[in-house]
């Protein structure tokens, strides 16, 4: 499941005035509450400056904001980056005329991004992973999400669904998925990524979202990893997250074919309300120097009885 704001831990306590919901229940649309879900809680909120706007926070965490009637209203600024850089690659008013785009999500939360891109590209064929099954009911019914095949929630652990996919099936890849305030580390390393690269098709993305501290160790780490696998790679942030000063979010992607100068992209991202900047690969590689490339641990070998 993703993340977003200050790490929280599981069994946090529910907001102050909100009515915690009993076992079992299971309202029709959203209804603000404190949820049990097979890794702890979830409380939904309805947004106070928005009246169709709805936040979700995951086990105490900031997840996902979701405004019902414009499904291309993203409230976090990480996920306008990740969606513009694929709109750049793909731009909506072209995808009509070719092959309907397959996306694949590893980290679910309220599917923000994926409604947004059902809402750009509606002939697309998505799939959502995430890991709380009674998280992803909750959220098909609150949020009224497109039906198969234009996207299915798949129940299951990011790395063992993704090693289960076929090669070459996937235009982009989006990895968001958090355990408190870090990534599960099977999802950062150099076999894992190899994965990713095995199932994306020819000129695919892989976009993942890097959370970190001012040190940035993580966020070179990552870039380091994706750097191995890919020819070419790009950084997205604001100028304050690049130069270590804050906590926060870096969107990083890799792929076999170049992003290209689109200048369109850049005004894009330059006109937000957090001004981003993308480095391209070799300010990304620049950045990741000296950082190691993560690796799953040896094998543990077996005992002769």
């Amino acid at each position: 499941m993703a993340k977003r704001g200050k790490p929280g831990g599981r069994g946090s306590r529910p907001t102050a005035g909100v009515v915690e919901v009993p076992r079992g229940t299971r309202p029709d649309g959203p209804v603000e509450g404190v949820y049990y879900i097979d890794t702890g809680d979830c409380e939904l909120i309805a947004d106070q400056d928005n009246s169709t706007g709805w936040l979700l926070k995951i086990n105490g965490v900031m997840s996902s904001h979701i405004d019902l009637a414009d499904p291309l209203f993203l409230d976090f600024e990480y996920m306008r980056w990740m969606a513009a850089l694929i709109e750049s690659r793909w731009p909506p008013s072209e995808a009509s005329s070719g092959p309907k785009l397959r996306g694949l999500h590893l980290g679910g939360g309220a599917c923000s991004l994926a409604r947004y891109f059902h809402a750009a590209y509606p002939d697309a064929r998505q799939v959502v992973v995430e890991l709380d099954g009674k998280l992803a009911e909750y959220v098909r019914g609150w949020f009224d999400l497109p039906k198969a095949p234009l996207l299915r929630l798949r129940v299951g652990e990011a790395r063992d669904v993704t090693e289960t996919l076929t090669a070459d099936t996937r235009d982009f890849i989006i990895r968001d998925v958090f355990a408190g305030a870090v990534t599960p580390r099977p999802l950062t390393t150099a076999e894992f990524t190899r994965h990713v690269k095995r199932v994306l098709a020819p000129g695919g993305v892989y976009v993942v979202n890097s959370g970190d501290a001012p040190d940035l160790k993580n966020a070179r780490e990552d870039a380091a990893t994706i750097a191995a696998s890919f020819k070419h790679t790009v950084i997205i942030a604001d100028p304050a997250m690049l130069k270590g000063r804050r906590y926060g979010n870096m969107v990083m992607a890799g792929s076999d074919t170049p992003f290209g100068d689109d200048p369109k992209l850049h005004r894009r991202l330059l006109g937000g309300a957090v001004p981003a900047h993308l480095w391209d690969d070799a300010q990304v590689r620049a950045f990741a120097a000296g950082a190691p490339v993560r690796h799953d641990p040896p094998a543990t070998p077996s005992i002769a009885p």
